[in-house]
């Protein structure tokens, strides 16, 4: 999989944040999604892949495109017998967010990207549209710290498993209502909190890099990014650790659903016999292989943003691959036009 589809799902996110990034600080976050989701469905549909999108913009009446259940890749064109034999491409599922972090987009603020997440046919959990209590860490904490432990505890043990003084740990938290206890518990077990609007698939992935400053995320947020982070993680070796948020009490705004009674029986539509279940990485990126690839729309802790010259544009990517054992960081220019020579400023 790596091999034959490893390029071209850079380019994938790679397209997507060089067209979400034109709207960058324009304070129009739906247009820098919407351009986003377009770039990636078009370069999608050029692979020879046979992909089914599991984790999308939403519900096919919601998301005229990367939709859940649509089928992207070559063998969507009409044509398509005449150039290939669709019965034997890869089956692949994918799960993306071509604007992760839309509001950073729209007000210039870091972290943005456009991220992916591919394995084989049932590789990846089908997240609902709800949210999710995410923990993640750190390789040297994976199976020590645990969801279901405080967030003091868990901090006593990232502390000793990365040799830290609490003092010394930074975790991330969204800026939300709803973890406000989380925020004071954390700063009065001594840890530093580092809030962020949007985007915690960066701050998830963050974890697992030294020389981010950053030691942990813990706290709410979208199930479906869950997944991907998950699937970032899982080739990584770092921990993390969802379990779904079924009750509108707990997430106080946003959720799907108008009572908690109504969202459990959702999920048992949707196979879930256990709505508290604990899902680690491997669970929600269970496949053989794993492929993770994520562009920077706005400079972040690990890449830089696109960044225009006349003629192209900059782009860094990351790719991760549970094949290889790999997190490779790729530095690409663009020529739009043909420039006489290339600005690397």
């Amino acid at each position: 999989m790596e091999s034959t589809l490893g390029l071209e799902i850079i380019e994938v996110v790679e397209q997507a944040a060089i067209a979400s990034s034109r709207w960058m600080g324009r304070g129009d976050k739906n247009t820098a999604d919407h351009v986003a989701v377009e770039a990636m469905r078009e370069r999608m549909n050029q692979i020879h892949m046979r992909g089914r999108i599991v984790i999308g913009e939403g519900e096919r009446d919601d998301a005229p495109m990367l939709y859940i259940g649509e089928e992207v890749g070559i063998c969507t064109h009409e044509n398509a017998n005449a150039f290939c034999n669709p019965d034997e491409l890869l089956e692949i599922d994918i799960a993306v967010d071509p604007c992760e972090g839309t509001n950073l987009v729209a007000y210039g603020q870091p972290g943005s990207m456009a991220v992916l997440a591919i394995s084989e046919k049932g590789g990846l959990f089908a997240a609902p549209d709800f949210y999710m209590k995410k923990l993640a860490a750190p390789a040297r904490a994976r199976g020590h710290v645990d969801i279901n432990k405080s967030a003091t505890e868990n901090l006593k043990i990232l502390s000793e498993c990365l040799d830290r003084s609490l003092d010394e740990l930074v975790v991330v938290v969204m800026k939300r209502d709803r973890h406000k206890d989380l925020i004071r518990e954390i700063r009065d077990a001594g840890a530093r909190v580092r809030l962020i609007s949007d985007g915690d698939v960066s701050a998830a992935l963050s974890c697992a890099f030294m020389g981010t400053n950053v030691h942990a995320l813990m706290g709410i947020g979208a199930a479906p990014e869950g997944v991907i982070s998950a699937a970032a993680m899982r080739c990584l070796g770092g921990h993390f650790q969802g379990q779904l948020v079924y009750d509108p009490a707990v997430v106080k705004t946003g959720l799907i659903g108008e009572s908690k009674e109504d969202n459990i029986a959702r999920l048992s539509e949707m196979g879930i016999t256990d709505p508290d279940k604990v899902y680690n990485a491997e669970d929600l990126a269970s496949g053989e292989t794993v492929l993770f690839a994520a562009t920077g729309i706005t400079k972040g802790d690990l890449m830089d943003g696109v960044r225009f010259f006349h003629g192209g544009a900059r782009t860094q990517s990351l790719v991760i691959s549970s094949q290889s054992k790999t997190a490779r960081f790729v530095d690409t220019i663009h020529m739009f036009d043909q420039p006489k020579s290339l600005q690397l400023r």
